[in-house]
């Protein structure tokens, strides 16, 4: 039993959530610098001003990476340090940074995996109307060609956006992320609209522009349903909830809207009904632009959603967890089948090759009187959802990699720097870097391509 020969394994980060030198070398303001300064939105006060100080010292980050055996590492660009205000001027230093740090990583064996939008939008874009501006999609194309003509000559790997459901639901509709508005629904799906337009042109300008052939997706996030048993009528039923819009869901919270545009070319006919009037003009071509050839399909899981069984009449019908259910420090339920199902369902109605782009867990990590840092919770966790999604691969899903969320502790959004996500600690203070007990168990997991999570 074991992973597809030539299965990739990575682990993740974002560049507002470990680079810090936010005001430095020329970088231009991003919703998350302006959110940060606003009372009571993030634990404690915290920002990501100076998070890992990556920005430094991804030398030694990368050379961490090299001794952990990760075959890959999932970064994202900063749009405002290399386009300060958004569109027009390139800032030199800016891209030098991605520049130097993807030849550091090729030098380390290293693959580069490159997410184009990980959240943090240029501030003077967004003082122009972010992703609501009918051209917010060809500026994002514009910074696409900027970034590709640097960097399409070594990196293969490319995703547009990161969790779009988040940046839209959570940043636009619920006030929660930045930038921190509360729109009504017609906006917030007009915005959802041009976050769309903007992931196809992007692919189109990097198949346009790249010096070297390509793969693309995007790192998508959605509800996971996993069925009450394997009975067929149980799993029907848990699929047939994973990709409807009921009409009280009357927020970004789902599968269809997204990913059925990108694969299918049309929005899910249950969406137009559940959101009515609510719903943006879309224009002759826009579906043609949304609906471009995909690689891959990126997918962030972290843990399920409801329990479906099929009520008396076939119709899905949630299970409640049972009391008492394993959570992180997180409180996140701890649901290792999520990495099956997750994987399945998508496949089979995608049929796009699956690769997990961020999965993991926030423990109460400290440094122990012996100076190491034992998280045995982050191993059984990451052991339990890999042996699901090896399953995956077993039973016909087309796998293809997997990123572990995060390489380091860092600024997690609105939470500061209270939740624990890395294979390897982060002491802010001093910024020393300590490889976390899961950072070793998972080297070996990588060195046996998976054959380790079996003894």
């Amino acid at each position: 039993m074991s992973f597809p020969k030539g299965f990739i394994w990575g682990a993740a980060s974002a560049s507002y959530q470990v680079e810090g030198a936010a005001f430095e070398d020329g970088k231009g303001l991003s919703v998350w610098d302006m959110f940060c300064r606003k009372e009571g939105a993030i634990w404690n006060g915290q920002s990501g001003e100076v998070a890992c100080d990556h920005y430094h010292r991804y030398r030694e980050d990368v050379a961490l990476m090299k001794e952990l055996g990760l075959q890959a590492y999932r970064l994202s660009i900063s749009w405002p340090r290399v386009l300060p205000h958004g569109t027009g001027a390139v800032n030199p230093k800016g891209l030098d940074f991605y520049d130097r740090l993807v030849d550091e990583l090729l030098a380390a064996g290293i693959e580069p995996w490159v997410t184009l939008f990980h959240w943090d939008h240029p501030y003077d874009l967004y003082c122009r109307g972010g992703w609501l501006n009918p051209y917010s999609s060809d500026w994002f194309a514009d910074y696409t060609a900027v970034v590709a003509d640097a960097l399409s000559d070594r990196v293969t790997h490319w995703m547009t956006h990161n969790e779009p459901a988040c940046f839209i639901g959570l940043g636009l509709q619920d006030g929660r992320h930045a930038p921190g508005d509360k729109l009504g629904f017609g906006q917030v799906l007009w915005a959802t609209h041009n976050a769309l337009l903007g992931h196809g042109k992007a692919v189109q300008t990097l198949r346009a522009r790249a010096r070297r052939p390509l793969q693309i997706g995007l790192a998508y996030n959605g509800p996971v349903v996993v069925p009450a048993s394997d009975r067929p009528a149980d799993v029907e039923a848990a699929r047939l909830a994973m990709f409807t819009i009921l009409p009280t869901g009357r927020h970004m919270w789902n599968n269809s809207w997204w990913l059925d545009p990108i694969f299918f070319g049309r929005y899910p006919a249950d969406g137009w009904q559940a959101f009515g009037a609510d719903v943006p003009p879309v224009k002759d071509g826009d579906l043609k632009t949304i609906n471009q050839p995909l690689d891959f399909l990126g997918v962030n899981i972290y843990y399920q959603d409801p329990t479906i069984r099929a009520g008396a009449d076939g119709r899905p019908e949630p299970v409640p967890f049972p009391v008492g259910t394993a959570q992180t420090a997180f409180k996140w339920n701890v649901t290792p089948d999520a990495l099956y199902w997750g994987p399945r369902f998508l496949y089979e109605r995608y049929k796009a090759p699956m690769v997990i782009t961020e999965n993991g867990l926030s423990c109460m990590d400290w440094v122990a009187l012996d100076g190491h840092v034992h998280d045995p919770q982050r191993i059984d966790f990451t052991q339990r959802y890999l042996l699901a999604y090896e399953r995956a691969g077993q039973d016909g899903v087309d796998i293809r990699g997997y990123f572990h969320w995060s390489i380091l502790d860092n600024f997690e959004w609105s939470e500061g720097y209270k939740e624990r996500f890395g294979l390897v600690y982060v002491n802010y203070p001093t910024q020393q870097r300590i490889p976390k007990d899961s950072a070793y168990w998972y080297k070996q997991v990588i060195a046996t391509n998976g054959a380790r999570l079996h003894e």
